[in-house]
């Protein structure tokens, strides 16, 4: 682990549209944490925002701030996960039990 980081989130300002169903019948919501090199004037250097998609981001839609939070502990080593690469349709269709 090379991270710790506490964050505070405004639930009513999660937009309800945005809401997901997972296969397991569990509710999620995609966010996305910013981790700032300074710190602001209430000693907080983490930001949590709604998740954009690729055409909001292109679109320059502005982002909803849903919190804030602090970076408590790190161990100076934080890595970028491997991307996913996505499946093709010929993919998916074949994992499909019918």
């Amino acid at each position: 682990m090379s991270a710790i980081i506490n964050v505070s989130l405004r639930v009513d300002k999660l937009p309800k549209e945005k809401f997901v169903s997972g296969k397991d019948g569990a509710v999620y919501y995609n966010f996305t944490v910013g981790v700032n090199d300074d710190v602001n004037q209430f000693g907080q250097n983490v930001s949590l925002t709604d998740s954009q998609t690729q055409e909001e981001r292109e679109a320059k839609k502005a982002k909803v701030y849903l919190g804030n939070g602090t970076v408590v502990w790190t161990d100076g080593n934080i890595k970028t996960a491997p991307k996913k690469e996505k499946a093709s349709a010929a993919e998916v269709a074949s994992d499909l039990p019918f």
